[in-house]
């Protein structure tokens, strides 16, 4: 199963990034390949907010929606994101945000999908992998417009960790 994984420093608050990205429905205006995200119902379970959202990718022709549930886990500043409905035979992803001091953190993203269509998968394996290591640019682009720009964060790596696994394992 693909799986992506990617670590870096932003010189934003955990708080602020968090909010950022728990924030979905302004990823059509910044998030690689995403057109639409609809959501479809928000609840607060066991002190966390779990959300309910379709989101629309579109590469050239190709459409395709998918539907997931989303854990906002405040506390421990983590967003869970797991598979309901839609193309894929298997996609969860976490989002972590751990702070450095009061100004950076560290943000960990990782995704481990698969879709049920062996076509698709080859189509839109190779985009979802171009996507996702754009994906932590745009995040850290959009908290530079929404929170202002600040001084580069302590130790900052320039580049991406990441982490392309084809196998059977699972994020």
């Amino acid at each position: 199963m693909p799986q992506f994984r990617t670590s870096r420093r932003v010189a934003h608050s955990a708080a602020d990034m968090f909010n950022l990205v728990a924030d979905m429905e302004r990823y059509p205006e910044f998030v690689p390949l995403c057109d639409r995200m609809v959501v479809r119902g928000r609840r607060m379970e066991s002190g966390q907010e779990i959300v309910t959202a379709t989101m629309t990718v579109v590469y050239k022709v190709l459409r395709e929606s998918f539907t997931s549930r989303i854990v906002l886990a405040r506390d421990i500043q983590e967003i869970r994101v797991s598979y309901i409905d839609g193309p894929f035979k298997h996609l969860e992803n976490v989002w972590s945000f751990r702070p450095v001091d009061a100004d950076s953190c560290e943000v960990g993203f990782r995704i481990a999908y698969e879709f049920r269509s062996r076509v698709l998968q080859s189509v839109m394996g190779k985009v979802f992998d171009k996507a996702f290591r754009k994906f932590a640019d745009a995040f850290e682009a959009r908290a530079d417009q929404i929170y202002g720009r600040r001084r580069e964060a302590p130790g900052r790596q320039t580049a991406v960790k990441t982490a392309a696994v084809k196998g059977s394992q699972s994020a």
